[in-house]
């Protein structure tokens, strides 16, 4: 068995955590997941079980992490949270640094936002199975709250520093200088 290492770590956290929130609140309405997590009575978790809440958990996680690229990433870059024009051109020299980057900072924020769109999606399905509850409502409305600000935080730090790493392109700093000019024209 392989140790846990910072990568694997990373896509444990961005992925297959919040992908396994999400199998979990599907097991409401599916006693095939029910028996995959072992919830059921008559049925002990088996190793295929766990294969299978692997590769679901991965699968789910996979799609929260798409929602959240079309929702909480939107939602950072309008309000103001957006990834600076790097320098790509400098990144064959800093691959390394990149990477640790991406480990340290990214797959953090991948986590809190994925967790935001799972904690959301779990909620939904459970209520849809057995009704609304007040206290899961705020206890779920205080978690995104908290995963909202720490994604918030760490994408900030994320785009800062490997800003700092690899430059800014200066195509896209000319881009910048144009667009600043063609504002103060008009």
């Amino acid at each position: 068995m392989q140790d846990i290492t910072t990568k694997n770590f990373g896509l444990l956290i961005a992925y297959i955590l919040p992908g396994f929130l999400l199998l979990w609140g599907g097991s409401h309405h599916s006693l095939t997941l029910q028996g995959w997590l072992g919830q059921t009575s008559d049925e002990l978790p088996t190793v295929g079980g766990f294969l299978y809440v692997t590769l679901g958990s991965i699968a789910a996680g996979m799609m929260a992490s798409t929602l959240r690229w079309l929702v909480i990433d939107t939602l950072h870059h309008w309000t103001g949270l957006r990834q600076p024009p790097w320098d790509f051109s400098q990144l064959a020299d800093r691959v390394s640094a990149f990477d640790t980057l991406i480990e340290i900072h990214y797959r953090f924020y991948q986590h809190y936002a994925n967790m935001i769109v799972a904690l959301v999606g779990c909620l939904l399905l459970r209520w849809t199975a057995i009704g609304f509850r007040v206290g899961e409502a705020v206890a779920v409305l205080l978690l995104t709250s908290l995963y909202g600000v720490a994604s918030r935080d760490t994408l900030r730090k994320y785009y800062a520093r490997v800003a700092g790493v690899l430059g800014t392109s200066l195509m896209a700093e000319a881009r910048v200088d144009s667009d600043e000019d063609d504002r103060e024209s008009t």
